[in-house]
């Protein structure tokens, strides 16, 4: 019997969704996860790359079309 095949959830962020280092934590109530029932928590860079994928669930995070993380100087 095939297994079924998991969608991979992908969560849009505007750049002010991240921290002060360019990051976000999974999981997160952005990806409609319940923090008490998941996996550790762990940090995902999105600025460097515009994006991060969770090593533990899979869940993408990237920044929206048009989004860019910079620090005013």
């Amino acid at each position: 019997m095939d297994q079924p095949v998991k969608k991979q959830a992908v969560v849009e962020l505007l750049a002010s969704d991240l921290n002060a280092n360019g990051g976000v934590f999974c999981p997160n109530p952005k990806a409609d996860m319940k923090l008490w029932n998941s996996h550790p928590r762990i940090y995902l860079d999105v600025a460097h790359t515009g994006q991060a994928m969770c090593a533990y669930c899979g869940t993408v995070y990237k920044l929206k079309a048009g989004e860019h993380f910079g620090h005013a100087h």
